[in-house]
């Protein structure tokens, strides 16, 4: 017995105090990791050669083929989104890009690797001008543009990769194309990312239409409908913010906002 009392007195439990500097040392090195990461995945996605990203395309893009079936909507959404393309900076004018139209009642819009855009009819149905898709359009390729769509993969795929290797499991590597499309289906863009891609969709809107009415409506519009449960919200966020800063970017560069374009007849 003298000995057991001997051994824990010369090994006393840790006290609050080493627990805490303990638990702040494992939290320390998580944020150190999540920024690593981040750093990380925002250096190596524009070494990402445009035949990667191709390949990735195939993986993904196919699942949302099956549910974009050639109809009048689909025609005119790819008319639209043609006529944004025209005035693309000169380096995004050379990329092939696509739009998928997915009639669900899904309100949302995404950006997939291979220059592919997905945009449901939920959306497009929350819609009350031209304009407003276009903006929508205009918005998903300046993710192309800053590469959001492929930082925000990366960010996943390391972090997976990091969590293999700590615990040791690389079983995730066998289903390589079940984590990509994943990672595709559930990515979010940062505040910054978000707001990029809006100034970038405002200045397209200025190119096509000589002025930028439309621009603000369809976020503004999704801050009134309290309660509404969109998939545009979680992918897209703070939307009253987002109307802030294109409201102070048109200010700013004296854009007119002139009368909006009716929905063309396939899309109402």
């Amino acid at each position: 017995m003298s000995r057991q009392l001997e051994a824990s007195e010369r090994n006393p439990p840790p006290s609050n105090r080493q627990l805490l500097i303990l638990l702040g040392m494992f939290i320390g090195s998580i944020l150190v990791i999540i920024w690593l990461i981040n750093i990380i995945a925002n250096s190596l996605v524009w070494l990402i050669p445009p035949s990667v990203e191709q390949q990735i395309g195939k993986i993904v893009i196919p699942g949302y083929e099956k549910l974009a079936p050639a109809t009048a909507a689909q025609n005119t959404i790819d008319q639209l989104l043609q006529r944004l393309e025209t005035n693309l900076p000169e380096p995004q004018k050379q990329q092939d890009y696509r739009v998928l139209y997915v009639p669900e009642q899904t309100v949302n819009a995404l950006a997939l690797p291979g220059n592919a855009i997905v945009i449901y009819s939920g959306l497009v149905a929350k819609a009350e001008s031209e304009n407003e898709i276009m903006m929508v359009l205009g918005h998903e390729l300046g993710h192309f543009a800053h590469r959001d769509h492929l930082r925000g993969l990366m960010q996943k795929l390391l972090w997976q990769f990091a969590i293999a290797y700590i615990i040791g499991d690389a079983s995730w590597l066998q289903s390589e194309a079940a984590t990509v499309a994943n990672a595709v289906s559930q990515s979010q863009f940062s505040q910054s990312q978000e707001l990029q891609a809006d100034e970038f969709g405002l200045t397209l809107l200025q190119a096509t239409y000589n002025h930028v009415a439309g621009a603000t409506d369809f976020f503004a519009r999704l801050t009134q409908e309290r309660g509404a449960n969109y998939a545009f919200l979680s992918t897209h966020p703070a939307p009253l913010q987002r109307v802030a800063q294109l409201e102070r970017l048109i200010k700013q560069r004296n854009y007119p906002v002139l009368a909006r374009s009716p929905l063309p007849p396939a899309l109402r």
